[in-house]
């Protein structure tokens, strides 16, 4: 199994803490991880507030490729809508070159009216038309060399992308997908479609099972396994686990509801949102108490042993699948999430980097030969 670890760049929970600290503890993670042998980390693109602030993240992946050696380094995800695909396309090309392949291209189209409201000109009802459009030019431009466009949203004369893309990014294109539109969209640009886990997974089945299929309809191929987003705390006392994982859970979901307006009815009246709208509805049904509840049903925390059998549980019901996790969330102190991480690289990590090997395909160091 391939096993990343997730960087949000998040100040909600830690009091007094600055945008530096919120740096240093999360790029210190990464260099943790390539140390205890994660195959990639991953970064966020988020703006301007405390639930996650990474305006950049190419420009961020560029530091620490350069500060790094093995890992892969992936973005997750570039949110479309806000990009122009022009720069999209030179970012991604000039990073995969300097990082010699270690780029996995990961792409979105964001969900807060919040950070939506700031870039003038994109409206968040244009979010999917925009997604679909920067989004082909981007695959396109990285196969042939070329960005042209003809759309409504980015018109583009036909322009050589330099450095000129040198690997192919078949295999490393993720879409993150939670909606039924963005699940076609995934399987539409043969992308990796990637999950969060905040609800059963039971519940998530009938867009995979949708996902393989369009993907196999469109691509004449079996679609590759899906990769799951988590938050994890990994500790060697199952009560103390417990205890920290629902405090640190629930200061983090308090600063998604915030951010998101997960429980507000605008996403009733937003092109392209239904999906979300049918959701908040199930979310003031439950509260936030219960939507805290599904969320730590679904996400792998605990013990290394209890971590495993989550895990497991999960690939017996959806079939092998890359993982990645986060490990600085919700106001966790460093060193405890430090400490997480080293248990979860020394007793969890082995395991699961040992499930599936034939089923995952080409490793990273095949995907950059190519």
């Amino acid at each position: 199994m391939d096993v990343g670890i997730l960087m949000p760049f998040a100040s909600d929970g830690w009091d007094g803490i600055t945008d530096g600290q919120v740096y240093e503890e999360e790029l210190g993670l990464a260099l943790l991880a390539e140390e205890l042998g994660f195959d990639v980390a991953w970064a966020a693109e988020h703006h301007f507030f405390g639930y996650s602030f990474c305006p950049d993240n190419t420009e961020l992946l560029a530091y620490l490729a350069g500060a790094t050696s093995r890992i892969d380094v992936g973005t997750a995800a570039v949110i479309m809508p806000w990009n122009d695909p022009l720069r999209v396309a030179e970012r991604v090309a000039l990073l995969d070159n300097v990082s010699k392949g270690r780029l996995r291209f990961g792409v979105g189209r964001g969900l807060s009216r919040r950070e939506y409201a700031p870039f003038r000109g994109v409206e968040m009802d244009e979010s999917r038309g925009r997604f679909d459009e920067g989004t082909a030019m981007v695959i396109d431009a990285l196969k042939s060399g070329f960005i042209e466009g003809d759309g409504p949203y980015f018109p583009q004369p036909r322009t050589e992308i330099r450095p000129r893309p040198e690997r192919s990014f078949d295999d490393r294109l993720y879409a993150v997908a939670s909606s039924d539109d963005s699940v076609e969209a995934a399987a539409r640009f043969a992308g990796r479609m990637t999950m969060f886990a905040d609800r059963a997974w039971e519940h998530r089945m009938p867009s995979i099972n949708t996902y393989r299929q369009r993907f196999q309809e469109l691509h004449g191929r079996a679609a590759p396994p899906l990769m799951t987003a988590d938050f994890c705390l990994c500790m060697s006392d199952s009560a103390e686990a417990k205890e920290k994982a629902h405090r640190y859970m629930g200061t983090y979901l308090g600063s998604l509801l915030e951010h998101y307006e997960v429980m507000g009815d605008h996403f009733a009246v937003t092109e392209g949102y239904d999906a979300y709208a049918k959701a908040a509805e199930v979310l003031r049904r439950v509260g936030e108490s219960g939507f805290l509840e599904m969320f730590m049903k679904a996400t792998a925390w605990g013990t290394p042993d209890e971590i495993l059998a989550t895990l497991e549980a999960r690939r017996d019901l959806i079939g092998p699948f890359e993982y990645t996790t986060a490990f600085r969330y919700g106001g966790i102190p460093n060193e405890e999430a430090r400490a997480s991480m080293q248990l979860f690289g020394s007793e969890v990590l082995p395991v699961i980097k040992s499930w599936d090997q034939a089923e995952q395909g080409a490793s990273a160091a095949e995907r950059r030969t190519n």
